[in-house]
């Protein structure tokens, strides 16, 4: 049965940049927080991706990838939730 995956949009308090976030719910229970880059020291080509910041439960890694939308990563979320993920290279870029 799939996961009722939500977002709700949050500032988060990261050295003044990197504040754009969302809080990922899965059923209602939060699993991760996400951030937008758009800090300055971010190489172009990952401006405007959304990094894992943290993870909760079976979302607590290190190794998830960038994504490029919410929903990217709203997807990952329900994967790791709901199976081992197939995922779990360090290659940030990586798309699935």
């Amino acid at each position: 049965m799939p996961l009722d995956i939500s977002f709700q949009p949050m500032r988060v308090l990261i050295d003044g940049h990197d504040s754009d976030g969302r809080l990922v719910l899965a059923d209602s229970q939060l699993a991760a927080v996400i951030v937008r880059l758009d800090g300055e020291h971010h190489e172009l080509e990952l401006k405007g991706r959304w990094h894992l910041e943290a993870g909760f439960g079976k979302c607590n890694t290190r190794d998830a990838p960038l994504f490029k939308t919410p929903d990217e990563a709203g997807a990952w979320v329900e994967q790791v939730l709901t199976r081992n993920a197939f995922y779990s290279t360090p290659e940030r870029l990586r798309r699935w």
